[in-house]
Parts: C-alpha cells; sequence; structure tokens
C-alpha cells in the first residue's frame, strides 16, 4: 500500500471554504479514483489552525500515477484550491506502508 501525503496553508478565514472545497470536490473525485484506499485531511490545531495535511491510500504507485499523471509527486491543485491557499507544496511525499496496526494490514 502506497501513502500519499501533501500540506497546504489557506488564507487567513478560508478554512471553511476549503474544506467545503474538498467535502464538495476533492474527496469524492479522489475517492473515486481506481486504486484508492481511502483519504483523511487533518488540520492543523493550535498556531496552526489553517494548515491542513491530506493523506491517500493507494493500493500501488501505478494507482497513483493514473490519478496524478506520469510523474506521480507532482501536486493535484486545483485552481479553486489555489484560490484559497496561501502556500502549498508542489510536490507530493510517497510512503510503502511497512506496519499497520489495527486496521488494513501491509500488502
Amino acid at each position: 500500500m502506497i501513502v500519499r501525503t501533501w500540506t497546504g496553508v489557506v488564507k487567513p478565514g478560508a478554512a471553511p471554504g476549503y474544506i467545503a472545497f474538498l467535502n464538495d470536490h476533492m474527496v469524492p473525485e479522489i475517492r473515486s479514483a481506481a486504486g484508492n484506499l481511502g483519504i483523511t485531511i487533518l488540520q492543523g490545531s493550535g498556531d496552526s489552525p489553517d494548515e491542513f495535511l491530506v493523506i491517500s491510500r493507494w493500493v500501488d504507485l501505478s494507482s497513483v500515477v493514473a490519478f496524478a499523471g506520469p510523474d506521480p509527486e507532482v501536486a493535484v491543485v486545483p485552481e479553486e484550491a489555489q484560490a484559497l491557499l496561501s502556500t502549498w507544496d508542489d510536490r507530493a511525499k510517497h510512503f510503502e506502508v511497512a506496519l499497520a496496526e489495527g486496521g488494513q494490514g501491509v500488502t
């Protein structure tokens, strides 16, 4: 299993709109992609409530390529999301699951 991570920081006051955009557009798009095993979106707390970490899980790297394109590390950040973000990672990071507890195991 491959885990894809990406972070972005929304503009001041834009967090509710960004969450709505993710819920209405990005989550359904990612969930419907072949090979996607799920998505988790974390919002910062304390001093960083405008930071978001997107964690998606994939069957394998070829599933990520089918979603993100030939360079799987290129971040998928639609223009509508860019309008709400002040900064974001241009590139996603990928990790192979070495050990998982309490859920789906290593494949």
